[in-house]
């Protein structure tokens, strides 16, 4: 008996047959990710997303950009409070700007394309053996677990390193002028920041540093723990927006109330 997926019309199933784990082509599409992540620090599925439901994310999107909270902030790459101590430009003292909007998940409909397939078990499944976690699980958070980013003109995320292991994304729309995403690969592991290195591109050295395309309906899984990364200013008057979608190795996720506050304008019960 044949079922058809809760996210049919939203994958492009030909290319991306993610609810097929034992056949040839899903095995040959996770080690290709495997070796992207590898080689790259970053896995990017081109076309991913079929054009029609990346149409009714752009329309969701601005139907609820009027609930969407605008988060305006300065931090330090580590998100940790600035050490002036350090000195006026070692990486711990030196300050980011990141700005966008943020639609909460529980703004965003059961029906929409992005939450029916962030709900299946078949992608959170894919994106675990990509990774090559055994099991991996949706975020419990009400707010957080998936979010629409919208970046109007003037927002940017500032360089930083994730404090989670990897990332997950899905391209909608580019902005007319600026919101490039930019990386600095293997920059730090855990034996070594390589403060000369992280001061290095945030005082402006391209040297190194990769502009990676973000084509609409694009995918990415990003590890970014180790690679710096940033945002950069967006300018004009067609915004960047993707979505953001969390995973981790532990059931029940939630972000603490503090951080709710601070991205999402409010705290869930």
């Amino acid at each position: 008996m044949i079922t058809t997926p809760e996210y049919e019309g939203v994958v492009d199933l030909r290319r991306y047959p993610i609810g097929e784990p034992a056949s040839p082509e899903y095995q040959a599409l996770v080690r290709d990710c495997q070796d992207q992540l590898r080689d790259r620090g970053v896995a990017r599925l081109d076309g991913f997303l079929t054009p029609a439901a990346v149409g009714e994310m752009l329309a969701l999107a601005s139907l609820l950009t009027g609930l969407a909270w605008a988060s305006d902030q300065t931090h330090t790459v580590y998100f940790e409070p600035p050490e002036s101590s350090a000195g006026p430009d070692h990486p711990r003292a030196l300050l980011q700007h990141s700005a966008k909007k943020a639609i909460a998940y529980d703004l965003i409909p059961s029906g929409a394309p992005l939450r029916r397939l962030y709900e299946s078990g078949d992608l959170t499944a894919f994106i675990a053996a990509v990774l090559g976690k055994p099991v991996l699980y949706r975020s419990a958070d009400p707010l957080d677990a998936l979010e629409i980013a919208i970046f109007d003109d003037g927002d940017e995320l500032g360089w930083h390193f994730d404090n989670s292991e990897f990332s997950v994304t899905v391209m909608y729309q580019e902005s007319e002028a600026g919101g490039h995403f930019e990386y600095r690969p293997w920059l730090r592991d855990e034996h070594d920041e390589n403060y000369p290195g992280v001061r290095k591109v945030l005082l402006g050295s391209p040297d190194g540093v990769v502009t990676l395309p973000s084509r609409p309906g694009t995918l990415a899984v990003f590890r970014g723990q180790h690679a710096l990364h940033r945002v950069t200013p967006v300018s004009g008057p067609r915004p960047r927006i993707n979505s953001v979608l969390t995973y981790g190795e532990h059931q029940g996720m939630k972000l603490n109330r503090l951080t709710q506050e601070l991205f999402y304008g409010r705290t869930a019960p």
